[in-house]
């Protein structure tokens, strides 16, 4: 019977609570980070102004998503899955289906749209060297080095990828839309001039390669 009575009061049921809790916890934070952003910009807000909003602990933020920049993550990845899902399993020129070439073009535009409507987010997610070891990034990299190695098999195509992405990063992006004023139009079209003038115009062998519908990011938004 004590041995009965010990293993019956044991807390079998804490750890799914836990998780319970910080489920909820987090999804109060990720709807006040959503608003604080939307409505004053994510470069106005502070980690101690989400957590107020949220009414959870400094600490349990910063447990959670450790840094503004990993939270702006955190709230765009609704988005990300949207753009990785488009050209993974989506329509052609953006998904499987299309020349290498046309693909990256195309990808590259549904990037900058994506930017044009939350840039000032994406800047904040993109703070520091956080930016290049992001799963977003790299799936980013992934289906950009693929697309290249499609292309042209005897390019660097990693390091490729790497240098082409630069172009769509969001500082850049502000720096032309904002400070620049060049239209959203023109920035695609010079896109799309950047990877016809790298990128042949068909792969040599008439391959084809699609992205792995596995490599759909699922820790978009890992803390």
């Amino acid at each position: 019977m004590g041995a009965m009575s010990t293993a019956f009061e044991l807390p079998q049921v804490a750890p799914d609570v836990e998780r319970v809790d910080a489920a909820r916890n987090r999804e109060r934070i990720l709807c006040a980070a959503r608003r604080l952003f939307q409505e004053r910009g994510a470069g106005c807000v502070s980690m101690d102004e989400v957590a107020d909003a949220a009414g959870v602990g400094k600490g349990t933020l910063f447990r959670r998503f450790g840094s503004r920049a990993a939270l702006a993550a955190a709230v765009l990845s609704e988005q990300e899955r949207a753009l990785q899902d488009g050209f993974i399993r989506g329509e052609p020129p953006l998904g499987p289906g299309a020349p290498a070439r046309e693909r990256l073009i195309a990808f590259g535009e549904a990037l900058l749209d994506m930017l044009e409507l939350h840039s000032e987010l994406i800047l904040s997610a993109e703070t520091g060297p956080e930016r290049f070891t992001h799963p977003a990034y790299n799936v980013h990299r992934l289906h950009v080095s693929l697309l290249l190695a499609e292309a042209d098999p005897g390019c660097d195509a990693e390091l490729l990828a790497d240098t082409l992405l630069a172009a769509l990063g969001a500082e850049l992006f502000v720096y032309q839309r904002a400070v620049r004023g060049i239209s959203l139009e023109r920035v695609k079209q010079a896109w799309a001039q950047l990877v016809r003038n790298l990128v042949p115009h068909a792969p040599p062998d008439g391959r084809e390669s699609a992205l792995p519908a596995a490599w759909l990011s699922d820790d978009l938004d890992a803390d």
